[in-house]
């Protein structure tokens, strides 16, 4: 590769410290480093818009590869090449001399290419006897092959983030459909519970996908689908049950009327595991299992409890039961309040909890009280945390687009 000494543009082109950076970063490429120029272009065009390029900028940049000869960009090569607008403008499809002059300028923006202009801002080549390029001036290729890694880092990055959010809107499209047909079903069957309100948050979150969503913003919406499904499917469940415990109960009540006639063993317990219940006397309810929510659902809507993880970070459920405990201490909560609610609602919710009770410490006198009165009503099956988290994401998103 040609190294010289750090070049300004000719005539009134600007000259930035960026630039010089990058000649002085092409001078330090690793020796004997090569790269498939075409590679590098594929690469680069995956990362267009990390890059801040059009579709022209890379039709530019496949003209300008097209004039360098190899197929392969080596350190030790001459990687100037030096084409005229006019050549240039034939082989990017007739693209108009200012367009082309301004997409040349994105390039250099970029940091795809360098210019090496001569001293009256023309492009040529310097041969020596033997033929070969002595010096050339045009535009530098060198940074393509610096950056050859870092680009073929952002296109699979930018492939990744595409299958994410092919994934992700698959997902909310089966979650949105999901949530539409039990509300309906719930409303056509007479199911109790408010689900007018509930519809309106199902229409609410529909009305918040943007035409053309982000990774993010489909994530976000879809962690609100997917909590509202959830407690949907809660309070059905909860009906379910309500209706199996007053079949049970009938059916105890016949029994017991029907009981003086029939004989003993007519009245034992069938299965294996209720003749051991009852030889052991253990008669206790046994508690329903309890769900979890998603970690990143808890920590959209309790980002406050993050600075309390380690190195001010929360990545999985164990960092956020010990950020729990620390919170727990912080505000006062006693150890005992905390571990009934461990063993009542589950670890895991009890930590996020803790985290809903963190963000709303300004309007909670006594933590403590509060986390025993949840504790009770979850043994109650009176409370779940789903309504907590959502208003709290809707609170911040409300909050994150007043300050947009």
């Amino acid at each position: 590769m040609q190294i010289g000494s750090v070049t300004t543009p000719f005539g009134r082109r600007p000259m930035t410290l960026a630039l010089v950076r990058r000649q002085i970063e092409t001078s330090e490429i690793k020796p004997g480093k090569t790269a498939d120029k075409w590679k590098v272009f594929r690469d680069a065009s995956e990362a267009r818009e990390l890059l801040g390029l059009q579709d022209r900028s890379l039709a530019v940049l496949d003209a300008l590869l097209s004039f360098y000869p190899d197929s392969q960009l080596r350190q030790d090569a001459q990687l100037i090449v030096f084409p005229s607008n006019a050549q240039l403008t034939l082989r990017a499809h007739g693209i108009a001399g200012a367009t082309l002059r301004r997409h040349l300028a994105l390039l250099v923006e970029a940091g795809l290419i360098v210019r090496k202009d001569s001293a009256n801002g023309k492009r040529y080549a310097r041969k020596d006897k033997a033929g070969a390029i002595d010096s050339a001036f045009g535009f530098d290729l060198s940074p393509l092959l610096m950056r050859a890694d870092e680009l073929a880092m952002s296109a699979q990055q930018v492939v990744a983030d595409r299958f994410a959010l092919r994934r992700a809107k698959e997902n909310l499209t089966i979650c949105r459909r999901d949530v539409r047909k039990l509300i309906s079903v719930a409303i056509e069957e007479g199911a109790s519970g408010n689900w007018e309100s509930i519809e309106a948050m199902y229409i609410g979150l529909v009305g918040r996908i943007p035409r053309s969503p982000t990774l993010g913003d489909v994530r976000s919406i879809l962690d609100e689908m997917e909590l509202l499904q959830q407690e949907i499917i809660n309070i059905l469940e909860m009906q379910q049950k309500d209706e199996n415990i007053s079949i049970n109960g009938d059916h105890s009540e016949r029994h017991i009327q029907n009981s003086n006639t029939e004989s003993i063993h007519e009245v034992e317990p069938s299965s294996r595991q209720e003749q051991d219940a009852k030889a052991v006397g253990d008669d206790r309810p046994k508690r329903e299992p309890v769900r979890n929510f998603p970690l990143g659902m808890v920590m959209r809507a309790c980002p406050e409890i993050a600075m309390y993880g380690t190195g001010g970070t929360i990545g999985s459920w164990r960092e956020m039961m010990g950020a729990a405990v620390v919170v727990r201490s912080m505000l006062g909560v006693s150890p005992s309040a905390y571990q009934e609610a461990c063993e009542v609602m589950g670890p895991e919710n009890a930590a996020a909890a803790m985290a809903c009770i963190l963000e709303r410490t300004g309007h909670i006198n006594s933590p403590g009280g509060y986390l025993r009165d949840l504790t009770r009503k979850a043994a109650r099956g009176e409370f779940s945390l789903g309504p907590v988290l959502m208003a709290l994401l809707r609170a911040h998103g409300q909050s994150d687009r007043a300050a947009g």
